[in-house]
């Protein structure tokens, strides 16, 4: 099951405005009503997320909440994983340390840092059903990540723009007023463009013995959540977001996993996985997924699951669920 910290709940809760009723939506979550706060208790990702879209609904400034929400976060408040972005050297040694330990805030959140030709992309990939109340979080999510990192930076940070998968919800000049930067929306990942200098100024607080220290105590936490699948998701993950530009290959996968491509191999091996065999889970969930919750055209879904020609797409699908993609897309939107 993903779960996600009730660090997130609290935040909700705090930005409501006044007279919005929410005890009755505590219920079920099993988030103490008393307002006490544990980043390290977990709430169900998709019942958080209905939360937040039922309290969107009822806030009178419903568009800009996620914003708002994400504008007062604090280092502090994540808990470990928030002293070790502080006390890390620097911008690059908090993006990748959140992409080593993001899963202390929960197993629905990947963090990811690649190098584009535009700056560097820092990436939140969350997994659920990318209803109202995930896109709501996305949008909380990057909206956190600035601000800490205008909390922690030795000199004023400016990401260079700001990814959303979904479409703007409203007016897309409050992001822009928000992020002050170009945001683009239906753009396939939520992310942040940060230039390569700003990964490199210093912390305030940066100091590498305490960031080393912080370290253990995060790989300590994430042994205790650590299973026996945890790798072939996160290789799944790695595949399902690179497919748009076709099948990545092992080493590929492999590098974004900080691993080579022989230890990734054995490490699948052990688990009696194959790395084709993922790829094709990979292939089919993605697919499955945009053809469930989106309306693009097969053409276009077989592209973003990495497959040059429509025909190809088909008959992949054929044999993974035993229909073509058109009737499971019918089947799906008639409650089959």
């Amino acid at each position: 099951m993903n779960q996600i910290t009730s660090l997130y709940v609290h935040k909700v809760l705090s930005h409501v405005g006044g007279g919005v009723e929410t005890y009755d939506l505590l219920e079920g979550m099993g988030v103490p009503a008393d307002g006490t706060i544990d980043p390290k208790l977990m709430v169900a990702a998709d019942k958080f997320y209905g939360f937040f879209a039922t309290v969107a609904q009822r806030d009178p400034d419903g568009l800009t909440l996620p914003l708002r929400i994400g504008s007062t976060m604090k280092s502090d408040e994540y808990g470990a994983f928030g002293l070790a972005w502080k006390s890390a050297p620097n911008l690059r040694g908090s993006f990748v340390r959140s992409t080593r330990y993001g899963h202390v805030l929960g197993n629905a959140e990947t963090y990811s840092l690649e190098e584009s030709n535009k700056g560097w992309l820092f990436s939140l990939d969350k997994a659920g059903n990318a209803g109202p109340g995930m896109l709501l979080s996305n949008e909380a999510s990057m909206s956190s990540v600035m601000t800490i990192c205008r909390e922690v930076a030795s000199q004023p940070f400016q990401q260079l723009a700001v990814f959303f998968k979904h479409g703007a919800r409203g007016d897309a000049a409050v992001y822009e007023k928000h992020f002050n930067c170009p945001v683009h929306f239906d753009s396939g990942r939520d992310a942040l463009l940060v230039s390569d200098a700003s990964l490199d100024v210093p912390n305030k607080l940066g100091d590498e013995t305490i960031a080393q220290f912080f370290d253990q105590h995060l790989e300590a936490e994430l042994a205790k959540q650590a299973k026996p699948e945890s790798l072939d998701k996160r290789v799944r993950i790695v595949v399902a977001k690179m497919l748009s530009e076709g099948v990545p290959t092992l080493s590929t996968v492999a590098g974004s996993l900080g691993l080579s491509a022989r230890t990734l191999q054995r490490r699948l091996f052990d688990q009696e996985k194959s790395f084709q065999s993922l790829v094709d889970q990979a292939r089919r969930e993605l697919s499955q997924q945009l053809l469930r919750e989106t309306n693009f055209s097969l053409a276009e879904i077989a592209f973003l699951t990495g497959f040059a020609e429509q025909s190809g797409f088909t008959r992949a699908f054929k044999r993974w669920a035993g229909e073509t993609p058109r009737s499971y897309r019918l089947g799906s939107q008639t409650g089959r």
